[in-house]
Formats: structure tokens, sequence, C-alpha cells
């Protein structure tokens, strides 16, 4: 398989290799708190699954369903819009539904980018972001993640040094992985920078309802005139704790938007309609389920910050997203993020993300997911203590002098 073209440009999937590990780890009977995949454990609401179980099973929804979407989601996404953002849509062309936002980018590439086109992508990020465009014969050139002015800087040194000259920006705030969030300052320097090296934008927002201190996360389309250069993803998956049910949307820009629906529309034929006509329930329904969601991910990141710092591993506190991204600890930083996270599965039960797979900038740190119940976090404290105070004496050809606090 390694001789296939597509194939050849992909590095090693490195979560797989900490699956691999979790797995032999779990058939010998270890108990493994698994804060690795960003995987949501709630349920999803209740009037959804039944909105689902009444729709599915009859002849006219068990028929092949709308590549972009039905009207009646795509109008429910353009209220949204509207409701959370002050941004008005025209559901009939400038939102498409995807089967998750990470379909939406992949799609999205595959529709822009021709053989050697550069697209800029932010270091580290969520692997789509680049990969997509790789897939699709793109060549990715990095840029800062923070959304400071060194953004600014990075980005156009990337379009100086860039030949051919790059035809896309890729960014994602919150952030996955490093939890970042803009503000509507960032985007309108954003939209300007897009304007000036006429450029796309393609925005992803999957996180913009898991916020946790301050305001709510904004939508670049809320800067005037942002849509003549973007499309922004959404997803389902966090907010409604849908996941599995691959439910996701573009919108923006309609040129841009008319390019993926051509592509989809040689590709699928959209969800299976139960799932669209339940997530129409979700975004028109009651959001009190949004807000417990977001209750429940800030108590485990409080419970998360106070019982790591007593195990002698302090974590930045996230303002959004359900991810911490982490200092691999002093004595361990030299083994890279892919060795400690193989550590901690080994010696601790606990799994990570490894930083690496999600762009060399990420190797000094690890991602923890937000997806065990407070007491099972607490748990994960207390193996990783154990993990540190026993590090000196079991491990010394593996670790520098100074030992983490115990």
């Amino acid at each position: 398989m390694s001789d296939f073209h597509r194939i050849k440009r992909l590095p090693p999937y490195v979560f797989e290799q900490v699956n691999r590990i979790k797995a032999a780890a779990r058939a010998g009977g270890a108990d493994i708190i698994d804060l690795g995949m960003g995987n949501p454990d709630l349920d999803a609401p209740r009037h959804v699954i039944q909105k689902l179980v009444e729709t599915a099973g009859k002849p006219r929804t068990d028929r092949y369903s709308a590549s972009k979407g039905i009207v009646g989601l795509r109008r429910a996404q353009a209220a949204y819009y509207e409701r959370r953002f002050g941004v008005k849509l025209n559901p009939d062309t400038q939102v498409v539904a995807t089967l998750g936002s990470k379909e939406g980018f992949a799609n999205m590439a595959q529709a822009i980018t021709a053989p050697g086109d550069v697209v800029l992508v932010p270091n580290p990020s969520y692997p789509i972001h680049a990969f997509g465009f790789l897939m699709a014969g793109g060549v990715i050139r990095s840029v800062s993640a923070e959304p400071t002015p060194d953004f600014f800087v990075s980005a156009e040194r990337a379009m100086l040094h860039s030949i051919p000259k790059p035809i896309a920006l890729v960014v994602c705030y919150p952030s996955n992985p490093t939890a970042y969030v803009a503000s509507l300052d960032f985007y309108r320097d954003l939209v300007a920078f897009a304007k000036k090296h006429e450029i796309i934008l393609l925005s992803d927002l999957a996180y913009s309802e898991v916020y946790f201190d301050g305001e709510p996360p904004p939508s670049v389309l809320q800067i005037p005139g942002a849509i003549d250069v973007t499309v922004e993803f959404t997803s389902m998956s966090k907010t409604f704790s849908m996941a599995g049910w691959r439910m996701g949307f573009a919108v923006g820009n309609e040129r841009l938007l008319a390019a993926l629906a051509r592509v989809k529309s040689y590709l699928d034929y959209g969800a299976y309609t139960p799932i669209q006509v339940a997530a129409t329930a979700a975004l028109n329904g009651p959001e009190d389920c949004i807000n417990e969601m977001r209750g429940i991910y800030r108590k485990r990141r409080d419970v998360l910050i106070e019982s790591f710092a007593t195990a002698g591993w302090e974590i930045p506190s996230p303002s959004a997203s359900m991810f911490a991204w982490v200092g691999i600890p002093e004595p361990f930083r030299h083994l890279g993020s892919l060795e400690f996270s193989k550590l901690l599965v080994e010696k601790a039960d606990v799994a990570v993300a490894p930083g690496i797979g999600f762009g060399e900038h990420g190797d000094d740190y690890v991602r923890i997911a937000l997806v065990e119940n407070e007491q099972r976090i607490r748990q994960a404290a207390r193996n990783i203590r154990k993990f540190f105070e026993s590090a000196p004496s079991t491990m010394h050809n593996t670790l520098r002098t100074d030992a983490p606090n115990g």
C-alpha cells in the first residue's frame, strides 16, 4: 500500500501508535483512563434521539437523501447563525450540510486545490487541516497557531517566501489542540490580510459552544465583508454530543460552497435523512442541553487542573474547547510527546494525545481531553502522581536529573 501516491504523502498516524499500546494494555486487563481522543462521552439530547427514532424506518426517509442537506436543516443552520452571531445566511446558497466538519474540510480541499497549490496552516493544528490538502496534492506551509500579532508576522513571511502564492489560509478558534480563542479584533485583521493577499479563509469553528470563561467565541463571518473570502465549518459533534452521527456544516461564500456542493454531489448522498431531521430538531430546539454540556466540561476542567497540580503537573486553564494543551514535565521533555504518551499508558494507565500528532511544533506538549467523568480524572491524577514519584528510581536511564515535584 505504501506504493500508492496519496498514501505516500501521509506521515504515519501517530495516534495509532498510542492506540495500539492502549489496546494491548486493555487486553492485558489494565483499566486505561482514556483522555486521548476528543470523543464525547455525554448522551445526545433526549428530544433529538426521539426525533431520530420517530423518523427512521419509513420508506420516504430511508431513501437517498440530499447531498447538500435537506432544506429544513439548512434553514435551521442559517437561523442558528443569525441568532448566535447576528450573521444572515441564504440557506439555499450559503449553507451546505457535511458529514462532520472533517469531511467538509477534506472535500473543500478537493474542490479548490490543484497539484502544488500552497496552503497556510497553523502548526500545531488538527490533522485534517493539513492532511486534507496534502491528499488533494497541495503543499503545506506552517504559520503560528496563536491569535496574536505573531500570527500575522509568520503569515506575511509565508506569503513572501511561498512559490506559487498560497491560495488559502486555515484558522481554528477555539483551537484544537491548543484551546486558543480569537477575538473579533483578530478576525478583523485576518479578513483584511486575506483580502490584501487575495486568498481564501477557511475557519474551523467546531468548538463554538464549548466555552467556560468570558464572552462566547465569535465567528469570523461577523466581520463585514468576511463572506467575500470565507467558508466556516461547524459541527454538531461537540455541541450536542453527536460525534458518531457525523453532522456538520460549511457556511459562507457562495462560489466556494457551490464548488464544495459539486464535489460532494459526486461522492455522497448526504447524511441519512432521519439524522438530518434530528439535527434540525437539535438546532431549532431548547438550549438547556447545551448549557448542561458546558457546565459538565467546566467542572471537569476545574477538577483536571486542581488534581493534576496536586500530582505535580501544572496545567494551563483552557477558557474554551474540551481540551487542555499541556507542556510535558521537564524531566520527560527530551523524550518527545509520542514516547512520553506511551510511557503514561504503560506506567500510569492514562492515555493522552501526543502533541507531535498536531504538527512538529507540538512535540513538547500533550493534549488532554475532558472525556472522562470527574472521578476518573481524579484517578488519572493519582496514577500520574505515583508514576512521577517512582520514576526517578525506576527510570534513571530515561529521565533527566530533576524529577517532577511529587
